[in-house]
């Protein structure tokens, strides 16, 4: 699970916004938001880096929250 769009949608910065920043089509950005693609770290690290430049602050685990781990 991701924030990207949560995070997006606070500054009303779009998609297409996002991905200029960041080098990528509009396409992968909505991928990654709807999970059809799962990032890498370093995509995770240009992702939140894109959103700090629009504006955004937020951090890694902002955007890609831990998992929760299952106690035994």
């Amino acid at each position: 699970m991701n924030t990207i769009a949560e995070q997006r949608k606070k500054l009303a910065i779009s998609q297409a916004a996002l991905a200029d920043v960041i080098g990528w089509g509009q396409s992968r950005v909505a991928n990654y938001e709807l999970s059809i693609r799962k990032p890498g770290l370093d995509e995770c690290r240009m992702i939140v880096s894109g959103l700090n430049k629009l504006g955004v602050n937020c951090s890694l685990d902002d955007v890609f929250p831990p998992r929760k781990s299952k106690k035994k």
